[in-house]
């Protein structure tokens, strides 16, 4: 296993803005090879979305790549178990909603994700009030749990996210759900600032980031960002590992210049 903080860290001291795209497990006969094409081009740890029934946080797309995934029969022990024969040289960390961690059981799921070289796992929908039965098997199965903050988190309350946060801490750019926009949100930069005055944690923004320009104008305020929605519509409208890991490359190249 690739540890998900301390990679994340020894990149962004070394002076080097971090690149977090996430695929959809399962979308796909080649979606492994995408997870491949993003390690090769830049990426710095790599999410991987679960596919769910009732993905509440996700927007059109990453809702249609998770129903596309879940048609040709993916499930969540068979994505996790898949990447266990990734060979990247990046930390992996999954996207998944509690009801799958629920039903697996803590124990169960959070010894598949360690089994399997995954590092981390962001649970969206599991509040702060309501961690301790997941973190601890997390702690214990030695998977980093990521944490996210909205616009909207009390300064209070983001000092205990931060805290309790493992990986890095997700600051979510705006109010709504995932999906591709024209411009970065005010609120994003917003947020980016309040985490960096908050935290050492790696601060890595996401929601709404779909291009190069808007991953250089984040990266000013943050250590660095998410690109999710836009590589899955790519994906979905039929674009091929290569040009996904080309898109990568050019969000590689637009953080480098910050």
């Amino acid at each position: 296993m690739i540890p998900l903080e301390a990679t994340l860290r020894a990149n962004r001291d070394a002076g080097r803005k971090l690149l977090v795209p996430y695929v959809t497990g399962g979308l796909g006969p080649d979606w492994l090879e995408v997870v491949r094409a993003f390690a090769a081009n830049g990426a710095d740890a790599i999410e991987i979305g679960l596919p769910f029934s009732d993905p509440v946080m996700d927007g059109p797309t990453i809702q249609e790549a998770s129903q596309r995934a879940l048609d040709l029969g993916a499930n969540p022990f068979s994505i996790i178990n898949a990447l266990g024969d990734v060979d990247v040289d990046v930390p992996l960390v999954v996207m998944t909603y509690y009801n799958v961690v629920f039903r697996s059981g803590h124990r169960r799921f959070a010894a598949a994700l360690h089994d399997n070289g995954i590092a981390g796992a962001i649970v969206p929908d599991l509040p702060l009030e309501e961690l301790p039965d997941w973190s601890r098997a997390a702690d214990e199965g030695g998977v980093e749990t990521v944490l996210l903050a909205s616009p909207v988190t009390p300064d209070d309350r983001l000092a205990r996210l931060v805290e309790r946060s493992r990986g890095f801490i997700y600051g979510v750019g705006l109010m709504g759900v995932t999906g591709e926009r024209e411009r970065v949100a005010e609120s994003a930069r917003i947020i980016a600032k309040r985490l960096k005055a908050a935290t050492d944690l790696p601060v890595i923004i996401g929601f709404g980031v779909s291009t190069p320009a808007h991953a250089r104008e984040l990266a000013a305020d943050a250590d660095g960002v998410v690109v999710a929605s836009a590589l899955m519509r790519q994906l979905l409208d039929g674009a091929s590992p290569t040009d996904l890991g080309a898109m990568v490359a050019d969000l590689r190249k637009a953080l480098d210049s910050v």
